[in-house]
């Protein structure tokens, strides 16, 4: 069955993941879905990732972050969807939570967090807020 919106797809198997307690999730790969991984994995809401070669697209798999209070992942939303693209200029990137999280932005210098792309002064589609 095709998926209509992909980073939806990864964000849902990733919060479904961590209410199974499970340590390692599967998700179809795409060059999207790979930095949205790399940021997080920046920002140590994952332990890693890693590209498992199956002839086809490939398999994205997802380490999930642990520690003794609970998952490192504690809330994960989707902004912008295919139906309401939401956009944002380089002055109003949003904080989540006061900075305790984070938003990822697509930008024409590719996905970032708001905290680069706060650095880099760019603005762009808001996909999704972690936290």
């Amino acid at each position: 069955m095709p998926v209509t919106d992909p980073i939806s797809d990864l964000l849902t198997r990733v919060r479904n993941a961590i209410k199974a307690r499970k340590k390692i999730v599967d998700i179809p790969s795409s060059n999207m879905k790979k930095n949205i991984a790399e940021i997080l994995k920046q920002t140590k809401f994952i332990s890693d990732y890693g590209i498992i070669e199956d002839n086809k697209q490939g398999i994205l798999r997802i380490q999930l972050k642990y520690n003794n209070l609970g998952p490192a992942i504690s809330g994960i939303k989707r902004i912008s969807t295919p139906g309401l693209r939401v956009y944002t200029e380089k002055d109003n990137i949003p904080k989540v939570l006061n900075g305790l999280g984070i938003a990822i932005i697509s930008t024409n210098k590719g996905i970032m967090s708001d905290k680069q792309a706060r650095k880099e002064n760019v603005g762009g589609e808001v996909l999704c807020y972690v936290w």
